[in-house]
Protein backbone atom coordinates (compact mmCIF):
# COMPACT_ATOMS: atom_id res chain seq x y z
CA UNK A 1 0.00 0.00 0.00
CA UNK A 2 2.89 2.36 0.76
CA UNK A 3 4.31 1.84 -2.73
CA UNK A 4 0.95 2.64 -4.29
CA UNK A 5 0.65 5.86 -2.29
CA UNK A 6 4.17 6.98 -3.26
CA UNK A 7 3.46 6.44 -6.98
CA UNK A 8 0.04 8.09 -6.60
CA UNK A 9 1.48 11.15 -4.87
CA UNK A 10 4.38 11.52 -7.32
CA UNK A 11 2.06 11.02 -10.29
CA UNK A 12 -0.28 13.75 -9.06
CA UNK A 13 2.53 16.28 -8.75
CA UNK A 14 3.98 15.25 -12.11
CA UNK A 15 0.62 15.55 -13.87
CA UNK A 16 -0.05 18.94 -12.32
CA UNK A 17 3.35 20.27 -13.34
CA UNK A 18 2.91 18.85 -16.86
CA UNK A 19 -0.41 20.69 -17.16
CA UNK A 20 1.11 24.01 -16.07
CA UNK A 21 4.20 23.71 -18.27
CA UNK A 22 2.36 22.47 -21.37
CA UNK A 23 -0.26 25.21 -21.12
CA UNK A 24 2.37 27.91 -20.64
CA UNK A 25 4.08 26.82 -23.88
CA UNK A 26 1.00 26.43 -26.07
CA UNK A 27 1.61 29.80 -27.79
CA UNK A 28 4.91 28.51 -29.18
CA UNK A 29 3.53 25.52 -31.09
CA UNK A 30 4.48 26.29 -34.69
CA UNK A 31 5.88 23.03 -36.07
CA UNK A 32 5.49 20.48 -33.27
CA UNK A 33 3.54 20.40 -29.99
CA UNK A 34 6.39 21.99 -28.02
CA UNK A 35 4.76 21.66 -24.58
CA UNK A 36 4.44 17.88 -24.76
CA UNK A 37 7.86 17.60 -26.39
CA UNK A 38 9.43 19.66 -23.59
CA UNK A 39 7.87 17.72 -20.73
CA UNK A 40 8.68 14.40 -22.37
CA UNK A 41 12.32 15.41 -22.92
CA UNK A 42 12.68 16.78 -19.37
CA UNK A 43 11.12 13.55 -18.11
CA UNK A 44 13.67 11.52 -20.08
CA UNK A 45 16.54 13.46 -18.53
CA UNK A 46 15.04 13.18 -15.03
CA UNK A 47 14.30 9.46 -15.19
CA UNK A 48 17.80 8.75 -16.51
CA UNK A 49 19.28 10.75 -13.64
CA UNK A 50 17.00 9.23 -10.97
CA UNK A 51 17.54 5.65 -12.11
CA UNK A 52 21.24 6.29 -12.63
CA UNK A 53 21.50 7.47 -9.01
CA UNK A 54 19.43 4.52 -7.81
CA UNK A 55 21.65 2.14 -9.73
CA UNK A 56 24.71 3.59 -8.00
CA UNK A 57 22.86 3.50 -4.67
CA UNK A 58 23.62 7.17 -3.98
CA UNK A 59 21.36 7.73 -0.99
CA UNK A 60 18.22 7.17 -3.04
CA UNK A 61 15.98 4.54 -1.53
CA UNK A 62 13.52 2.38 -3.39
CA UNK A 63 10.76 4.58 -1.93
CA UNK A 64 12.24 7.68 -3.55
CA UNK A 65 12.68 5.79 -6.80
CA UNK A 66 8.99 4.88 -6.75
CA UNK A 67 7.97 8.44 -5.85
CA UNK A 68 10.20 10.14 -8.42
CA UNK A 69 10.69 7.71 -11.35
CA UNK A 70 7.44 5.73 -11.42
CA UNK A 71 5.26 8.42 -9.86
CA UNK A 72 6.51 11.87 -10.79
CA UNK A 73 8.13 11.05 -14.16
CA UNK A 74 5.26 8.72 -15.06
CA UNK A 75 2.72 11.48 -14.38
CA UNK A 76 4.87 14.25 -15.84
CA UNK A 77 5.49 12.63 -19.21
CA UNK A 78 2.68 11.55 -21.47
CA UNK A 79 2.70 9.04 -24.27
CA UNK A 80 -1.02 9.29 -24.89
CA UNK A 81 -0.85 13.04 -25.60
CA UNK A 82 2.20 12.42 -27.82
CA UNK A 83 0.29 9.77 -29.80
CA UNK A 84 -2.79 11.98 -30.13
CA UNK A 85 -0.75 14.97 -31.32
CA UNK A 86 0.93 12.79 -33.94
CA UNK A 87 -2.44 11.46 -35.05
CA UNK A 88 -3.66 15.06 -35.47
CA UNK A 89 -0.55 15.97 -37.49
CA UNK A 90 -1.20 13.02 -39.83
CA UNK A 91 -4.91 13.83 -40.05
CA UNK A 92 -4.17 17.43 -41.01
CA UNK A 93 -1.67 16.31 -43.66
CA UNK A 94 1.38 17.72 -41.87
CA UNK A 95 3.55 14.70 -42.63
CA UNK A 96 6.86 16.59 -42.43
CA UNK A 97 6.00 17.99 -38.98
CA UNK A 98 4.83 14.52 -37.93
CA UNK A 99 8.17 13.03 -39.03
CA UNK A 100 10.19 15.74 -37.30
CA UNK A 101 8.23 15.31 -34.06
CA UNK A 102 8.59 11.52 -34.03
CA UNK A 103 12.30 11.52 -34.84
CA UNK A 104 13.17 14.34 -32.44
CA UNK A 105 11.16 12.79 -29.62
CA UNK A 106 12.70 9.35 -29.92
CA UNK A 107 16.29 10.35 -30.66
CA UNK A 108 16.52 13.28 -28.24
CA UNK A 109 14.60 11.31 -25.59
CA UNK A 110 17.08 8.44 -25.68
CA UNK A 111 20.02 10.85 -25.66
CA UNK A 112 18.60 12.65 -22.62
CA UNK A 113 18.03 9.40 -20.71
CA UNK A 114 21.67 8.58 -21.47
CA UNK A 115 22.74 12.05 -20.32
CA UNK A 116 20.83 11.58 -17.07
CA UNK A 117 22.66 8.31 -16.41
CA UNK A 118 25.96 9.97 -17.34
CA UNK A 119 25.38 12.86 -14.92
CA UNK A 120 24.45 10.46 -12.13
CA UNK A 121 27.54 8.37 -12.87
CA UNK A 122 30.04 11.25 -13.04
CA UNK A 123 28.87 13.29 -10.09
CA UNK A 124 28.11 12.23 -6.56
CA UNK A 125 24.73 13.75 -5.87
CA UNK A 126 23.56 13.21 -2.33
Amino acid sequence: MKSFLLVFLGGGFGSGLRFLLSNSMSNYEKIIPIGTFTVNMLGCLMIGFILGCAQKEINISSNYTLLLASGFCGGFTTFSAFANENFNLIKSGELLNFSVYIILSVVVGILLVSLGYFIADKFNFV
